[in-house]
């Protein structure tokens, strides 16, 4: 079995330990009697996972097991023993032995420290509200299908159609649909990142809108109409709030719009060579940022937009120290225009929308030009509380969309690219997305990004496998 197997089992089975033998009791009771032992065994896992992770969270001596050989553990009719190794390198091996209806298995797994999460993934759609009809879908012909590097994840179900490829696991809770047919792994559920422990409205290293409450001030720029500002030397002074020349954006939604562009850079006319954009610089007045260095979690109350006619594109300039930033969004992230990175191997940018108790239409991603369409390139991870949507990606300017980093959503990822030319040709817009797996591998850290909602000590199962008797 494959590790993303375990994974399901863990995350599942931890959560609802309390429920687990009346359901598992259910299970056994309708399974083959060839199965279940099997069943037992992997009841014994997930027991002794929790068994283990209560340790470790509490500091305490790590268990030998549950049972033994000649005393175990009794289970619907079945019995299990396992045996808990502490490895020394901060990993551990469980050993399950179980026996049911004359049959006996025995399950392996190896527990290594870091626990999995969205980040860890090309796509993830958690699918927190729970729709049985929710799928995440992929497709397109020849030039314009969709090529995904990385694992992908469905609460839901996963259709790969047409041309679309995937280099990665497909997991999915529901079904798994491909061109050659069903492949990957399902029945399998993940945790979502456990965003309200976070309380961003008080951990964060700028609180955009009460800088602007304090120190804005109404301006004229070239970067378009008249707006609020702050001075230079903030930290918050890479926003424009409510613009003026962008009625239809801030006129159409329920919060304030704030605008990632910086009016203290000179103003560049719209480059359409694939990579360019206008500089965002952190550092303000004598190249101070103000706060932290360049390693920084901004928090928005309100709609961030990147979305600039003149520029098409923000270039994040690193001034030598490496940008790691996260921005925290308190209702919708809107990305029109490309996101650049100065330096991509120690540079990066997360951004997370998260939802507004207040407000229905929060929480979410759009993705797309709703005038001109000129979104081709992203470098950032990015995290909707609740749903990506897209906004006009049929557009000429955003017939390919280039993500690297990844895609993750709490909920669903619902980007629907087909649509029709003036010529009555049915036509699709590319996405491709290239997992960038530093956060993963641990080799760039971010600030202030949330854990999943269930963790496992900070342990995650690295291994696992059916042995021999």
């Amino acid at each position: 079995m494959s590790a993303m197997i375990v994974v399901v089992g863990l995350a599942a089975m931890t959560a609802a330990l309390l429920s687990f033998s009346l359901d598992f009791t259910e299970d056994v009771t309708f399974a083959g009697q060839e199965m279940k032992a099997l069943y037992v065994a992997e009841a014994g896992i997930a027991e002794s996972v929790v068994t283990l992770v209560a340790a470790v969270e509490a500091g305490e001596a790590i268990p030998l097991g549950m049972g033994n050989e000649n005393a175990p553990m009794e289970l619907a009719g079945g019995s299990y023993w396992s045996q808990i190794v502490d490895n020394g390198d901060d990993s551990y091996t469980i050993r399950v032995r179980a026996s049911a209806e004359g049959n006996a298995r025995a399950l392996e797994i190896r527990m290594t420290p870091g626990a999995e999460s969205a980040f860890d993934h090309a796509i993830f759609a958690g699918n927190s509200s729970g729709d049985p009809n929710y799928s995440l879908s992929l497709g397109g012909v020849g030039s314009q299908a969709d090529g995904i590097d990385g694992n992908i994840y469905s609460g839901g179900a996963i259709d790969v159609n047409a041309d679309a490829d995937v280099n990665g696991d497909l997991v999915a809770t529901n079904g798994i649909t491909t061109p050659s047919g069903s492949t990957g792994s399902t029945g399998i559920s993940k945790p979502i990142l456990d965003i309200a422990s976070m309380d961003y409205a008080i951990n964060n290293d700028v609180d955009v809108a009460a800088i602007f409450s304090a120190d804005g001030y109404s301006a004229n720029s070239g970067l378009g109409g008249n707006a609020l500002q702050v001075p230079e030397e903030s930290p918050a002074h890479i926003f424009r709030l409510n613009p003026s020349d962008r009625p239809s954006e801030i006129n159409g939604t329920a919060k304030d719009d704030y605008f990632l562009e910086d009016p203290y850079e000179a103003v560049k006319a719209f480059n359409s060579v694939f990579g360019n954009g206008h500089e965002i610089s952190l550092s303000g007045t004598g190249g101070n940022p103000g706060v932290n260095g360049n390693e920084l979690v901004y928090y928005i109350d309100g709609n961030l937009w990147i979305h600039n006619a003149p520029m098409g594109g923000m270039r994040f300039g690193s001034d030598g120290a490496g940008t790691k930033v996260t921005f925290v969004i308190n209702g919708n992230l809107y990305v029109s225009d490309d996101v650049v990175l100065d330096d991509d191997a120690n540079d990066a940018l997360a951004f997370i929308a998260v939802s507004d108790p207040n407000e229905p239409d929060s929480g979410n991603i759009y993705l797309g030009d709703p005038r001109w369409g000129t979104l081709e390139l992203m470098n950032a991870y990015l995290y909707a509380e609740n749903n990506f949507y897209d906004n006009n990606l049929s557009s000429n300017g955003s017939s390919e969309v280039v993500l690297n980093g990844n895609m993750t959503a709490g909920n669903h990822v619902d980007i629907q690219r087909d649509y029709v030319d003036s010529h009555g040709n049915v036509e699709h817009s590319r996405l491709e997305v290239n997992f960038d797996d530093r956060l993963s591998q641990g080799t760039i850290q971010l600030p202030g990004l949330p854990d999943a909602v269930l963790g496992l000590g900070g342990l995650k199962v690295a291994y696992w496998s059916e042995v021999g008797e």
